[in-house]
């Protein structure tokens, strides 16, 4: 190769690797002077993140206030969901026709830092410890999403987080995973049987918004396509298909609603983990159905808990006339997995962390899913 050959080659070379660096370092649709992202970290193509409002102008709720069950009785409905939590023995619900309008709320509950989320695009319900290592972290809406799921990022670093996955994306927080809270998303009426000490999330956020209306009326509509996605389709199950997710260890499964809510429970192993899935018929109506939440179709509540007691004792469980009931001693045993009747009167199952998902947004992040089939 002569000299001239070589130094175009050179240029060239150079050239090319300077436009692809240039485009690492700032997302086009990031203005520079609200975003301090590094850009040139990230595990996912930057391609894949699509804007589609300013930052925050969803507003994250950082400084939630709580009132008791029977305070919020006067505006949350029986049959309303809620997204349940309890760490050391406190419980919290945080209505979805709340979250529905700012997709994420910064908490404290009994000492531990967690970030409450909601993706309407996807219908997941999801917490996380927003702590990693000894640093806290404040979460906000990116306004961005990837495969039509929410973006969350942090304050700290303007890193870009993965709603569904708890993991950081872009930035320099990039690899790093959120720790899963265990929550589910039952009805409020089941959270104040359950929780009668419980707290709800109050309506007075500091912002004004349609609370208790639905502004995505008609999305949750199995036969219909998921609004602004424009990944592929997996074609084991349909895209608006919901779906309770799981993810232990390196094993990941998806269970439809369609099973879940027929069989009632379903005794199963994951990763050596005997659990079970439990959906009730009655409880929770979808958040997305009609306009006003309380009206909209009833789709029932889910849990996912451990099947062996801390004295080791492994139980399976059966549906009777949509109870759930234990085999070795008949006890009864109530969606939050407490026993409420029965020889295991208030023994209390571990809960995993699960989610209420559409089947396009969990398969296009865990492609690798196995589909749960009836036996």
């Amino acid at each position: 190769m002569n000299r001239h050959v070589f130094m175009v080659v050179l240029l060239t070379s150079i050239s090319s690797w300077m436009t692809l660096f240039s485009a690492a370092q700032s997302h086009p649709d990031f203005p520079r002077d609200v975003w301090r992202t590094d850009w040139s970290r990230h595990s996912v193509p930057l391609s894949e993140i699509e804007v589609n409002l300013p930052k925050d102008q969803i507003p994250a709720i950082d400084h939630p206030r709580f009132i008791s069950n029977g305070a919020a009785q006067k505006w949350l409905k029986k049959n309303e969901p809620v997204v349940a939590l309890v760490i050391d023995g406190r419980a919290r619900a945080y209505p979805l026709q709340i979250l529905m309008w700012h997709e994420i709320v910064n908490d404290l509950l009994a000492g531990v830092p967690i970030t409450v989320t909601f993706c309407p695009l996807c219908y997941s319900a999801l917490a996380f410890d927003r702590r990693i290592g000894s640093q806290e972290y404040l979460f906000g809406v990116s306004g961005a999403l990837r495969h039509s799921d929410l973006i969350m990022y942090d304050h700290e670093t303007h890193s870009l987080w993965q709603q569904l996955s708890g993991e950081a994306i872009v930035g320099e927080m990039t690899g790093f995973i959120l720790h899963a809270i265990p929550a589910q998303i039952i009805s409020f009426e089941q959270f104040q049987d359950a929780y009668p000490d419980g707290d709800v999330l109050s309506r007075d956020t500091g912002f004004t918004r349609r609370y208790g209306t639905n502004p995505y009326a008609g999305y949750d509509d199995v036969n219909d396509r998921p609004w602004m996605y424009k990944g592929e389709i997996d074609s084991r199950l349909k895209p608006m298909e919901k779906v309770v997710t799981l993810a232990v260890g390196e094993h990941r499964r998806a269970y439809p609603h369609r099973i879940t809510k027929a069989l009632g429970v379903i005794n199963d192993e994951i990763g050596g983990l005997p659990i079970v899935i439990v959906h009730t018929k009655n409880g929770a109506v979808s958040a997305l159905d009609k306009s006003s939440i309380s009206k909209s179709a009833m789709i029932g509540s889910t849990g996912v808990f451990e099947r062996t007691l801390s004295d080791g004792q492994i139980l399976t469980f059966v549906n009777s006339d949509n109870r759930t009931i234990d085999d070795q001693t008949g006890s009864e045993w109530s969606i939050t997995g407490k026993a409420i009747h029965g020889p295991l009167e208030d023994t209390q199952l571990v809960p995993i962390a699960h989610g209420d998902i559409f089947a396009f947004a969990w398969l296009v992040i865990e492609p690798d899913t196995e589909i749960y089939e009836d036996k």
